[in-house]
């Protein structure tokens, strides 16, 4: 299964989840107990999509097992050991002590006789496998007769579009005159993830001369690639519609894009997965957490300068 583990804001996929489990928990009259606020600011490192799997799994859990007019509460708080800890307490039946460790074993159920609750017995034992794989650790304590809780802890970093603006602080310290610009330059971004879509622009924004298009669709990339001829195509490879791959495909196989500059950005940095893209076409291959230094640089080839000097090839990174 492949991951794309990135800055992501905590928060703002904890509030996903919980919309998608609210109409579950109202119908069961649980309360649904949450933070006072949500801090956008809070990044983790971790697939976006799969964490909130995980959190989804956590809350059914909790809701489901949970009695009727029963409270479930959720929370998140920075940890000593540099991760971030997000909570999932209820107040169910709890668990007894020497049943604990067969809560993560594939399709073991602990108690399905004595309930009507639905399952495979695999949700846990996925869970602990996508966090793990994640860099994290997933955690349970429980008191019996009086509810569980669920935990799971990833590692905490910022957000890059904080590092975006240390690095334009430190420039504009610096004094440092802008290059010049030889002429306007139009960059296509196909990328689905809106919080990445958001960094991208703040830091072309920053850049003289270029202007952004955005696809959150392959098949739309591609449209748009064909209409606009971008100067440069920035891809994602993991899209809703069809895989990244696929697009780099179909923009070389065709007359009016085969010679648009191609660069994929992906969290994949596996070996073979970068040497794949280079062979199929990609003028270079950026890993996730971006480097904001790379990335610059790119803009600048594609902006016909680096630091003021004339317009290069594109390097393989």
């Amino acid at each position: 299964m492949p991951l794309s583990v990135e800055p992501v804001a905590l928060d703002e996929v904890m509030a996903e989840a919980l919309d998608l489990i609210r109409p579950l928990a109202t119908e069961r009259s649980i309360e649904l107990c949450l933070p006072d606020k949500m801090d956008n600011e809070r990044h983790v490192l971790a697939d976006r999509q799969r964490l909130k799997q995980v959190l989804l799994n956590l809350l059914s859990n909790a809701v489901k097992y949970t009695p009727v007019s029963g409270r479930v509460t959720v929370s998140a708080c920075s940890v000593s050991n540099g991760k971030m800890r997000v909570v999932v307490s209820d107040s169910g039946p709890g668990i007894a002590p020497e049943n604990l460790s067969r809560l993560f074993v594939a399709f073991d159920r602990l108690g399905a006789e004595q309930s009507d609750v639905q399952g495979t017995g695999l949700g846990l034992a996925l869970s602990q496998r996508l966090i793990q794989a994640m860099g994290g650790t997933i955690g349970v304590e429980s008191d019996l007769g009086r509810g569980s809780t669920f935990w799971i802890e990833l590692p905490n970093t910022i957000s890059p579009l904080q590092q975006v603006a240390a690095r334009q602080n430190a420039a504009r310290s610096a004094d440092t005159p802008p290059a010049a610009v030889t002429n306007n330059r139009t960059i296509l971004y196909i990328e689905d993830n809106l919080s990445n879509l958001t960094l991208i622009q703040q830091i072309i924004a920053e850049q003289p001369g270029i202007e952004l298009i955005s696809a959150m669709q392959g098949k739309l990339g591609l449209e748009l690639a064909r209409r606009h001829a971008p100067d440069l195509i920035l891809l994602d490879l993991h899209l809703p519609d069809m895989p990244g791959w696929e697009v780099l495909a179909h923009l070389k196989a065709t007359d009016e894009t085969r010679n648009i500059p191609t660069v994929v950005l992906s969290a994949d940095a596996t070996t073979g997965q970068i040497q794949r893209l280079i062979a199929a076409g990609a003028v270079a291959y950026l890993t996730k957490p971006l480097d904001l230094d790379q990335f610059v640089d790119i803009l600048d080839q594609a902006n016909g300068h680096t630091n003021g000097a004339p317009k290069r090839e594109f390097a393989e990174t």
